[in-house]
């Protein structure tokens, strides 16, 4: 939201939108294995991660992880997302950048670029693959672990049992009465007891907030659909006044076909969602990928607002 209403000031949150999440959810799931044996989702559901063994007597959820099976814990948790993610958005630039003949690669590295683009969707589909087969394998009780980076981080789950919950209530009942009558411990505790009261705010707005969601889905999705007809069916609505109205903006030409980048026939006719107006695919990409705007408007704008039109013969 701030990104969209003052691009020029927060649209620095929008370009590095990945990074903050992964910060954030780093800090959280730290938190959570520290405290809880287990990552935000899994302690949500009630389970813990111990360690794969024999041991005879499991450990309190409260006692933690050892070291190396937390920290593993960590970066699989976080860090392998990340890079996921990362690299499915390489992919589909590279596809982009490759069907229409965008900064094409030099000789020396073309087969490597070509040879990735192929290979990738094998990749995935055995990576995919891999995490079907263990869920397989552990429904029919063939194995522990019902993901592979349990297994790769040396954890399994297990149900937080009787005195696991005691020694978690004891453990904050503790934190509370220990407590003297100093101002500055009166103060420490506060804190305490507001940081608490923000963390069990958000565990439990939760599930009420996927009961939301969901409310907006069926809302919009099902009993609405005359309502939202009537809507769309009303006339289009002038285009945006121009915004940026800088030696460097692209101002609108007098033929509906010309490119306002280009000032020529435009050649893959594409739309930008954020503003509506029609470009060069090649003069629209390149702009947006380095400026993150609209040329005409100055929205904020990505690679994922480009919208290609085809015309009726293709």
């Amino acid at each position: 939201v701030l990104a969209e209403s003052n691009p020029g000031r927060y649209g620095f949150l929008w370009r590095w939108f990945d990074e903050i999440h992964v910060l954030l959810d780093l800090l959280l799931q730290q938190h959570y294995l520290a405290r809880c044996s287990a990552s935000f989702s899994e302690n949500f559901y009630s389970l813990k991660r111990i360690p794969i063994g024999d041991c005879r007597q499991q450990p309190l959820a409260t006692a933690g992880l050892p070291k190396r099976q937390h920290w593993k814990s960590l970066l699989l948790l976080v860090l392998v997302p990340y890079l996921k993610g990362k690299l499915e958005k390489l992919v589909s630039s590279l596809r982009e950048e490759d069907e229409y003949s965008i900064h094409p690669p030099s000789s020396s590295w073309k087969r490597f670029y070509r040879a990735f683009l192929a290979a990738y969707p094998f990749v995935n589909m055995t990576w995919e693959g891999w995490f079907l087969i263990q869920q397989l394998c552990y429904i029919l009780g063939n194995a522990q672990h019902h993901s592979p980076m349990l297994r790769l981080a040396g954890v399994r789950l297990v149900r937080l049992t009787a005195e696991d919950i005691q020694a978690l209530e004891k453990k904050l009942a503790g934190a509370i009465s220990s407590q003297t009558h100093s101002i500055k411990t009166q103060v420490q505790s506060a804190v305490r007891k507001v940081l608490g009261g923000i963390a069990f705010s958000l565990s439990t707005g939760l599930s009420v907030s996927v009961f939301f969601l969901q409310f907006l889905d069926w809302w919009y999705s099902s009993e609405n659909q005359e309502t939202i007809k009537s809507l769309t069916a009303l006339p289009t609505p002038p285009p945006p006044v121009h915004l940026d109205h800088g030696a460097s903006s692209a101002l609108l030409p007098k033929l509906k076909t010309v490119c306002p980048l280009c000032r020529k026939i435009r050649v893959n006719a594409t739309a930008l969602s954020t503003s509506g107006f029609v470009f060069c695919y090649r003069c629209v990409y390149s702009y947006v990928k380095t400026h993150q705007r609209c040329p005409i408007t100055g929205y904020a704008t990505e690679l994922q607002h480009l919208v290609k039109l085809y015309s009726p013969e293709s």
